[in-house]
């Protein structure tokens, strides 16, 4: 069985993940598209494909945990 100390590293690092999501969203809008327009999308692009791995990176380890 997991320890708590697991739970709370996920979800640790499930919030920096979805911190450095909306910190690229924006600086991506705030800043880079003022002088790259494409290095913006770029850069949105790849911000959008951060929460689902962060939602992976929360639930990894919940498959080995009781139902109750």
């Amino acid at each position: 069985m997991r320890g708590r100390g697991t739970d709370a590293g996920r979800k640790r690092l499930y919030f920096i993940l979805m911190g450095i999501c909306l910190a690229l969203f924006i600086l991506a809008w705030a800043v880079v598209r003022n002088y790259s327009t494409t290095a913006a999308i770029i850069i949105s692009a790849v911000a959008v494909l951060i929460p689902p791995i962060a939602a992976m990176v929360a639930n990894a380890g919940d498959e080995q945990r009781p139902r109750q």
